[in-house]
């Protein structure tokens, strides 16, 4: 199969141009730039007419080569001049041209996608809390132990031996740690599959067009680990691998829409994070993943995003956490996201609702820059050419998990109860015993 092609649209440009009003009022949402938006509507007139002027000239240099071919003597050596003359300026628009569609490529590639009606406006603190299933734990009978004390205590995480072997955030998981972890990500993954989820272990080094194409900035984001030898990229989640999986395709939803879960290892720089949840595995460099991710149709991309919430909400229940969902605030849905509802899980000795999952809806985002469509059809059935899907992804489970787990349902001395749903894929075992 060949290589994936650079994104061939961003975003719909022609929608842009017809209805900037709608873009200016996302990137206000979003605290972006609103200029951005009358700066892709100039540059595409720009390109249109550099392009048109390009052709016009190479059509002229066509027929004008014609009119030489038959002229003799003197005549055709003064043409000839003409051609040579008319050669550069050929030219000169081609580059013009080529100056013209870079340009503004550039611009539709740092524009974000447009959100969805109802997305809150703001930042990180502006969330919407949609709704509180669970009560929070109360410990009146003794101080709760944070997840790393916990950890330490059943033999389960290791976090000086793993700062000794890889640097600071790096950790083992060893002994019921490891089985905790492989346990979840096993009943996240029997989850998706009865869902009807294909179960996939994906590619963790991806190329740089498949990190762009998903929407991440290979130049400028600091997040991603890259491998300059290579040029190849870490992913910070398989939702990138899967979205350039039907790269370059189209799709045939006649079956409904195509669903994938995929496991994989996960990597993140957290180059912002100086001094943030430096104790203990809530923000590491390296953890694993359950994602869901769904190629579908525009028109049920919304269905689907509820679809992805209710199975989170699934997999929370079965942990027996109590937790919120919230609407992510437009300026920090990420490049990607039309909107994001995410899953904060009480960790009892922040006191406070952490993350555990997110679940994105990419309209057709993703779908542009990596060229994935489908038929189109008339309303009569016949054909109207291809169009962009619709790309989602939601996390089923991860490593972070283990923090809300081990905290929520210890016991005095240290150890925890395994909550009923999991106890199955750990042979049994109730409790995670104090060593």
């Amino acid at each position: 199969m060949p290589a994936i092609r650079y994104p061939c649209q961003v975003i719909d440009v022609k929608d842009l141009s017809e209805n900037p009003d709608k873009f200016r009022a996302s990137q206000r949402a979003r605290g972006a730039d609103e200029s951005l938006v009358d700066a892709i509507i100039s540059a595409d007139a720009e390109r249109r007419a550099a392009l048109i002027h390009f052709e016009t000239l190479r059509a002229e240099q066509n027929a004008f080569g014609k009119k030489v071919a038959k002229a003799k003597g003197e005549e055709k050596q003064a043409l000839l001049a003409e051609v040579k003359e008319l050669a550069n300026a050929v030219k000169a628009a081609s580059a013009d041209a080529d100056a013209a569609q870079a340009k503004h490529d550039e611009l539709l590639r740092i524009i974000p996608n447009l959100i969805v009606d109802g997305v809150p406006a703001g930042g990180e603190d502006d969330f919407v809390v949609v709704k509180t299933v669970g009560t929070p734990r109360e410990f009146p009978d003794f101080e709760p132990k944070d997840h790393l004390e916990i950890g330490e205590l059943i033999g389960a995480i290791d976090m000086e031996r793993g700062a000794k072997v890889s640097g600071a955030r790096f950790y083992f998981l060893r002994g019921v740690g490891a089985r905790l972890e492989m346990a979840l990500l096993q009943m996240a993954m029997d989850q998706a599959i009865e869902a009807g989820f294909v179960p996939m272990i994906t590619p963790t080094l991806v190329r740089p067009e498949t990190m762009q194409g998903t929407g991440f900035d290979v130049k400028h984001d600091a997040e991603i680990y890259r491998l300059a030898e290579d040029d190849l990229y870490l992913v910070g989640t398989s939702e990138v691998a899967l979205a350039g999986y039907h790269a370059d395709e189209i799709l045939d939803f006649s079956g409904g829409p195509i669903r994938y879960a995929g496991q994989s290892s996960c990597y993140r720089r957290e180059a912002g994070s100086h001094g943030k949840d430096t104790r203990g595995i809530i923000r590491v460099h390296q953890f694993n993943k359950v994602e869901m991710f769904i190629y579908t149709t525009v028109e049920e991309a919304e269905a689907e995003h509820e679809r992805l919430l209710a199975w989170e909400e699934e997999m929370l229940a079965k942990c027996e956490l109590p937790y919120r969902v919230i609407d992510t605030a437009a300026g920090d849905l990420g490049m990607s996201a039309a909107r994001k509802f995410d899953c904060e899980a009480w960790v009892p000795t922040q006191q406070a609702y952490r993350e555990l999952t997110s679940t994105s809806n990419c309209t057709t985002f993703q779908a542009r820059r990596l060229n994935v469509r489908e038929r189109a059809f008339a309303a009569d059935g016949t054909p109207k050419g291809t169009r962009s899907v619709a790309t989602l992804n939601g996390t089923l489970a991860t490593t972070r998990w283990i923090v809300a787990i081990l905290e929520h349902h210890q016991n005095p001395d240290g150890s925890v109860n395994v909550p009923k749903a999991l106890q199955k894929y750990l042979g049994g075992l109730e409790v995670l015993p104090v060593l």
